[in-house]
């Protein structure tokens, strides 16, 4: 019976974990978040992570229960030292996963900001489009190749864009950050219509001081609103519309005229031209014939790829911030799971005793004990998923290395980032555990009776 039971929790655990992750894949590939409002979309992860932790702690208490004192009720028993290891352990996981959150929050506003079947066109070598130059005669060339889309009318779907830095002063502490003005063609807002929409006001008049700025830009400076004016390169220039970037770093940015923003930043060509291929799987060719052109000295790149280049360095060291602090705080968690386990041995010793007076091998004991540590650990790792959870609902802005602009992004938990948060839980509690689950199983059984 007992084993029947142990199998029965096994599967039971194996079925709420195989849920939760359905669950969270289905989140992460917007299977079903569309049926929710867009103010309610980041409440997901929070939703899914309670569940888990509370579909555990149910499995936890049903096992609990019975005559018998079983490893999780011997956790309640101890319930002061039991808290003070899960709290321990709950804060290293929230550290945890709110460096990778951010990692990856970072990352994907980046990588979707650009388009599978949109193609970046910059001067060779150059690492951003604020370091590149191509020429009016070049952009040209560009837009006429056979793999870039054309509208009915015979206009290539393409933007020329000039891209310049300027400085506005944030709202909370009045203090200034750069903010990147994009000069682009009409045709801009369609050729990114998966990541742009404009929600306020209209588009910018062609051959007009006319902008419109990105959603998060005017939630987050001053002088963004509809009829206001922002002062660039010696000029009011009238902002006329809001648009939504849809939470990628075009949301971050301030769109004009590149025919008018040219001339007033003394800009003759231009930083990049970005074209919407007919298929993209014809990238690879357009990149063979621009990049062999001996008119052309540049790069060409997929619209993601360009992007995900963008915020490789930075996400990768707040990535690994995260885990220099992260293996720390882990050695405290280890510690204070080190110290529950040695006082439950302690305070069982007569229990040991007769367990192995009546036929349980030391390797039963042993495991016993890992399984309680690991139990202890995981649920402290649960609690931490929920709060670092709750993290989706806050946007935070830096710099971006790649411009040395202000760019707005939220912490993104992905189901890789939860799968690692509760394998780490797990090497914690298997660390912890370890020691005082060795010195369980080598009690000798007459002075362990003796003892209790």
């Amino acid at each position: 019976m007992g084993l029947v039971k142990f199998l029965a929790v096994v599967f039971a655990v194996a079925a709420v974990a195989a849920i939760y992750f359905a669950l969270h894949y289905a989140w992460a590939n917007g299977v079903w978040k569309n049926l929710l409002a867009a103010r309610y979309e980041q409440l997901g992860p929070l939703v899914l992570d309670l569940i888990l932790f509370l579909g555990l702690v149910g499995l936890a208490w049903r096992f609990a229960r019975g005559p018998r004192q079983t490893v999780l009720a011997n956790l309640w028993t101890q319930r002061l030292t039991t808290s003070l290891t899960l709290s321990g352990v709950a804060l290293v996981v929230f550290v945890f996963v709110a460096a990778l959150m951010l990692a990856n929050g970072l990352k994907e506003t980046l990588v979707a900001t650009g388009s599978e079947d949109n193609a970046i066109i910059i001067r060779r070598s150059s690492q951003a489009e604020m370091q590149s130059f191509l020429e009016r005669e070049q952009a040209s060339i560009i837009k006429t190749q056979p793999e870039v889309l054309v509208k009915s009318d015979g206009s290539p779907l393409a933007t020329s864009d000039v891209v310049v830095l300027i400085s506005l002063p944030k709202k909370v502490t009045d203090e200034p950050a750069n903010v990147v003005v994009r000069g682009v063609a009409p045709l801009a807002a369609e050729i990114r219509q998966k990541q742009v929409k404009l929600v306020a006001g209209r588009m910018f008049g062609t051959g007009l001081q006319e902008v419109v700025i990105g959603k998060a830009l005017q939630e987050r400076f001053q002088g963004c609103e509809i009829g206001g004016s922002l002062r660039m390169a010696s000029t009011e220039w009238k902002i006329v519309g809001v648009f939504d970037g849809n939470g990628t770093g075009f949301d971050s940015e301030v769109w004009g005229d590149v025919e008018v923003m040219g001339p007033a930043f003394r800009r003759p060509g231009f930083s990049s031209v970005t074209v919407k291929l007919k298929d993209a799987d014809q990238f690879e060719a357009l990149k063979t014939r621009l990049e062999n052109d001996q008119r052309m000295v540049v790069d060409v790149k997929r619209e993601k790829d360009y992007y995900e280049e963008q915020s490789r360095m930075m996400a990768n060291f707040i990535g690994i911030l995260g885990r220099v602090v992260t293996i720390i705080f882990s050695f405290g968690a280890m510690v204070g799971a080190m110290i529950t386990m040695y006082a439950a041995v302690a305070n069982r010793t007569q229990e040991i005793g007769t367990l192995r007076a009546i036929g349980f091998r030391r390797r039963s004991v042993l495991a016993a004990f890992l399984v309680e540590a690991v139990c202890l650990s995981l649920l402290g790792g649960v609690a931490g998923l929920v709060a670092s959870s709750a993290l989706n609902l806050i946007t935070v802005s830096t710099t971006n290395w790649g411009t040395f602009s202000e760019l707005a992004f939220g912490f993104d938990l992905s189901t890789e980032i939860t799968g690692r948060a509760l394998v780490f839980a797990i090497i914690m509690g298997l660390f912890g555990g370890f020691l005082p689950a060795v010195r369980s199983s080598r009690l000798k059984i007459v002075e362990a009776l003796r003892t209790g």
